[in-house]
């Protein structure tokens, strides 16, 4: 221990900064795991009561944990002394010089675009089958993340499929019973009618 500690401190390390960026890596390591289920429950409930897609769960899921572990960068950041503000300087001028970059591929914003609005207003479900038309290709819906919808076909591959294709292409959607609201108003308004034709009777 005594040879670890002549080590740091030959090398100007500081144990104590270390030992807080330990504690503070673990300790953020603990809260997600504690957190994540507590917080995807919370948000199954806000869905359901909300009407939203158990994907948007699983995208807010990610948003969040990904903020917790930015503010502990920071936080690390701060602990080991280097400015924040000249940090966020830094990545604004890179985040400039690399927005140029993501403009001049697009396909790549179309797809995150794409996946927020497939994640939100969702024309297809985990589990649904999806034929892309009139190419053919379909397949079980098994994920979907900020690039890709993933299917997989009967003989067992895997096809990722990007999202802005479903913006663009014509495509099929069996096994989804989920009824729109339309739909919903449209059924209890026909049972309304002969509920309404049978005591009239």
């Amino acid at each position: 221990m005594n040879d670890l500690a002549a080590w740091l401190a030959q090398h100007n390390v500081n144990v104590i900064l270390v030992l807080a960026t330990i504690g503070l890596v673990i300790g953020a390591f603990a809260l997600s795991h504690l957190l994540r289920r507590p917080l995807q429950d919370f948000l199954r409930q806000s869905a359901s009561r909300l009407r939203l897609p158990y994907e948007a769960v699983m995208t807010v899921t990610r948003l969040l944990m990904g903020a917790l572990w930015i503010v502990v960068a920071m936080l690390l950041l701060e602990i080991w002394g280097v400015s924040v503000g000249g940090l966020w300087t830094l990545l604004v001028s890179a985040a400039t010089i690399v927005g140029v970059a993501i403009l001049a591929t697009w396909t790549m914003i179309s797809n995150i675009t794409a996946s927020f609005f497939i994640a939100f207003w969702p024309p297809f479900h985990l589990g649904d089958t999806i034929e892309i038309l009139p190419e053919n290709l379909s397949g079980r819906v098994i994920d979907s993340n900020l690039m890709f919808v993933v299917v997989r076909e009967n003989s067992g591959a895997v096809i990722q499929i990007p999202n802005n294709l479903f913006f663009q292409k014509m495509f099929r959607v069996t096994g989804n019973n989920n009824q729109t609201l339309f739909e919903e108003y449209e059924s209890k308004t026909e049972v309304a009618k002969r509920t309404g034709f049978d005591r009239a009777g």
